[in-house]
């Protein structure tokens, strides 16, 4: 088992994966320890050279006595990657391990060359860090290992998950009370909020939809707004992306970390291409809002159609926007896809993209073909739009 002694500390650490791949470091959340990033592992190791540590006072590293700083595990970090012989590294880090990584940039900046914070925070509640340390001290972790688990997974996900929710109490519940109250005390005394908008290195900001202890409000969104060149990504998870979204954090890290320039630019161009088709097609009011409405959830898949529909159909130049509207609503009519069918029948009306009569004239042919149950649903959902569309014409004039 590979240790690094530091100050008369051991540090436990492991490095997995194939020589030749680029290394990446992994740091763990106060409270766990690095089999934190076992369900990543699939995920990052094809990929990657990992290094995995368990901060001080956490899993099988020395739990001492006394308040640790970030500076201190920032040394740690730094002195094991050195026997490791891996830096300079990119560094992803979640919640107290967010915040070693954006000290080890500051103190370490040869060291580092990229950073993943994830579900992290510059600042935090530091009476409310405090009370937890004092509870610890007295009463032991096993006092807080509820509160704990309410913070580190959404509820949904314990629900669905009991072993996980059950493994991870009893972790915390084992740990050292005085290795959690040290790191407690080192994301109580940290000072960098005022030092991070010195970091120069690319940097992937990662938040979860579901953290309530480091959420985008008043957290993620100021490591973007100090951080230079930042860039965010939400995830669908709570506190720990790592044991909730293992392969979406996995994923965004790879596309972080490892980029490939021309695929990237490529993407973007089919994206702006298909925007342009979309607007054109939709117009500018409702292209706006579908953006407005993207979630971690559907946003690849919104992408995956701008990029495809919008560019590979919409854009050939085989057929017009007017034919290929009508042909989209007898096949939405046909299909029963009645909120796509409403979408295309506003969109050509109000834009001009076909008349009525030719409307009607779709959807008499649609009876023969596709059957006539099929053709009366659409001329009622047909009916109640063209009525709208009607009453917002007539306020308008008044």
């Amino acid at each position: 088992m590979p240790f690094t002694t530091r100050d008369g500390v051991r540090l436990y650490w492991k490095l997995e994966g194939a020589a030749d791949r680029p290394p990446l470091v992994l740091l763990n959340s106060i409270g766990t320890d690095m089999a934190l990033w076992d369900a990543s592992l699939p995920h990052l190791l094809p990929a990657f050279r990992l290094l995995r540590i368990d901060t001080r006072g956490h899993g099988a590293s020395d739990a001492p006595d006394g308040d640790y700083s970030l500076a201190m595990l920032a040394d740690d970090v730094a002195a094991i990657m050195h026997d490791a012989a891996i830096d300079p590294a990119p560094v992803a880090g979640v919640s107290l391990g967010g915040m070693i990584a954006m000290q080890l940039a500051l103190d370490h900046p040869a060291q580092v060359s990229g950073l993943a914070l994830i579900c992290t925070s510059a600042l935090m509640d530091a009476a409310g860090w405090d009370a937890r340390i004092a509870t610890v001290r007295a009463q032991g972790t096993a006092a807080i290992a509820d509160m704990a688990i309410g913070r580190f997974l959404s509820p949904a996900y314990a629900a669905a998950h009991p072993e996980v929710a059950d493994g991870l109490k009893r972790a915390i519940a084992a740990q050292a009370d005085a290795g959690y109250a040290g790191a407690g005390a080192a994301i109580r005394d940290m000072a960098l909020a005022d030092r991070i908008g010195t970091i120069a290195l690319p940097t992937l900001v990662v938040t979860g939809n579901a953290d309530i202890s480091t959420p985008f409000a008043g957290h993620g969104e100021r490591l973007l707004a100090d951080i230079p060149g930042a860039r965010h990504i939400t995830l669908d998870a709570a506190h720990l992306p790592p044991i909730e979204a293992p392969a979406a954090l996995a994923t965004a890290l790879r596309r972080f970390l490892l980029p490939d320039p021309e695929t990237a630019s490529a993407a973007d161009t089919l994206f702006e291409a298909g925007l342009v088709n979309r607007r054109r097609v939709l117009g500018d009011a409702w292209v706006d809002r579908s953006l407005a409405k993207r979630t971690p959830f559907n946003a690849e898949f919104q992408a995956m159609i701008t990029r495809i529909a919008w560019v590979e159909i919409w854009g050939r130049p085989g057929l017009d926007d007017r034919t290929r509207r009508l042909v989209a609503l007898a096949i939405m009519a046909s299909l029963g896809r009645w909120e796509e069918f409403a979408l295309h029948i506003r969109a050509g009306i109000t834009r001009g993209g076909f008349t009525r009569d030719e409307l009607k004239e779709v959807l008499m042919q649609t009876a023969i073909y596709a059957g006539v149950p099929a053709a009366n649903t659409a001329f009622s959902e047909a009916g109640k739009i063209l009525s709208e569309i009607d009453a917002q014409v007539g306020e308008d004039i008044e």
